[in-house]
């Protein structure tokens, strides 16, 4: 066999394999759809009126992309990034940004985490899961603290 042949023999082996690796690596994932999300944001909403708090609600997918913002008239104008962080946190990491707050406080092992640009470990931020599936993340800003957000 000559080194061309050689070659040309473990590249397509390498594709084979790389074939049929793919095929057995196959899987699914339930989205969150655009109707669901803003279902989900208008809850969140109506909720906070009746506790009597502007809030802005952001609802994001599980690879952390925004689906829809509502904002209330009186909500704060910080209240927008907020929530989209807290609603990015709580979906990337698939726990509530309360639970992250205190996991990530100065001296604890995961204190780095906050040093993440998107990262917002503050209360107001839950994943969105169901079926043992994980769907994104619902983050609220504009109520009297990170627990009433929540």
């Amino acid at each position: 066999m000559t080194t061309r042949t050689t070659i040309a023999a473990l590249a397509l082996g390498l594709t084979l394999a790389a074939g049929t690796a793919a095929a057995q690596g196959k899987f699914q994932v339930r989205l969150l759809t655009p109707e669901t999300a803003m279902k989900a944001a208008q809850a969140a909403l109506q909720h906070c009126r009746s506790q009597n708090m502007q809030v802005t609600v952001a609802v994001v997918d599980r690879f952390g992309l925004l689906q829809v913002l509502l904002r209330d008239r009186f909500a704060g104008a910080h209240t927008v990034d907020v929530a989209i962080n807290k609603a990015w946190t709580a979906a990337s990491f698939r726990q509530s940004t309360g639970e992250l707050a205190v996991h990530t406080q100065p001296g604890q092992p995961m204190s780095g985490l906050r040093s993440l640009p998107r990262m917002l470990a503050a209360g107001g931020g839950l994943p969105l899961e169901g079926g043992g599936s994980n769907y994104g993340g619902i983050g609220i800003s504009g109520g009297p603290g990170g627990e009433a957000d929540e």
